[in-house]
């Protein structure tokens, strides 16, 4: 059994909300349940349909997909919403460049199976916290190879420069991952609005002393705000207690 709560805030810094969350703890075709953050980028009004629009074409193909391996299912499904958006683009001048990233995740028989392309993250929260993703970013790349540390990284000038998205390239490359669930953790999907303003110890904090998701993700967000709420803000709270 699972419940889970959502919520997306445009911060304090901005005057449009480029995030863009869908939360289904309901089967969604062969899927036991689907859970989604999109982070858009792109010009005025580009970048909220760019995470909008992702996010409707995956839950499309995830309710059409005859596949039943949960990775499957997202790799098919990123495809499509990766074609589906670039077609959109090409619609309006306006629309030129815009792309999103994309956190997917299903929970299944007590496993989480997730999908990721770009710098929205998943987090599996317990007696420790832990990034289950890898960003997609220039940044991260530097980290990987030792130029700089993970401090660092935090409040690099090129932090926002990502390396993967969805409706950038004809073709698309999610990373995927899979990981056992004990009683009582939590999924905790996130653009990086959230991830940017709070320290992992302290999301980890937040979560722990949760009397309820919802309870949990509204302080997430208000503790990013307090924090600078410099960008717009993407929670899912996963809570697993089968």
């Amino acid at each position: 059994m699972l419940k889970a709560w959502g919520i997306k805030d445009v911060g304090r810094c901005r005057s449009i909300n480029q995030d863009y969350i869908f939360v289904s703890e309901e089967p969604m075709g062969n899927l036991p349940n689907l859970f989604l953050v999109a982070d858009g980028m792109g010009g005025h009004k580009a970048g909220d349909l760019a995470s909008e629009y992702t996010v409707s074409k995956v839950c499309e193909a995830v309710t059409k997909s005859m596949q039943q391996i949960p990775l499957q299912i997202f790799k098919s499904a990123f495809q499509y919403a990766n074609q589906k958006l670039i077609e959109k683009a090409g619609e309006s001048p306006a629309y030129t460049g815009m792309g999103t990233t994309l956190v997917a995740v299903t929970v299944k028989a007590g496993t989480a199976f997730v999908a990721n392309v770009g710098d929205s993250r998943l987090y599996k929260i317990g007696d420790r916290i832990e990034q289950i993703t890898e960003d997609h970013s220039l940044v991260e790349e530097m980290v990987r190879m030792g130029e700089i540390s993970k401090e660092e990284a935090r409040n690099h000038p090129e932090k926002n420069i990502i390396t993967r998205a969805i409706g950038v390239t004809e073709t698309v490359e999610p990373d995927y991952f899979d990981t056992k669930l004990e009683r009582g953790e939590c999924l905790l999907l996130c653009s990086d609005g959230l991830s940017n303003m709070i320290e992992d110890a302290q999301i980890k904090r937040i979560v722990n002393q949760r009397t309820d998701v919802r309870s949990a993700a509204e302080e997430l967000v208000r503790t990013a705000n307090r924090n600078g709420g410099k960008d717009n803000i993407a929670v899912v709270l996963i809570e697993w207690n089968e």
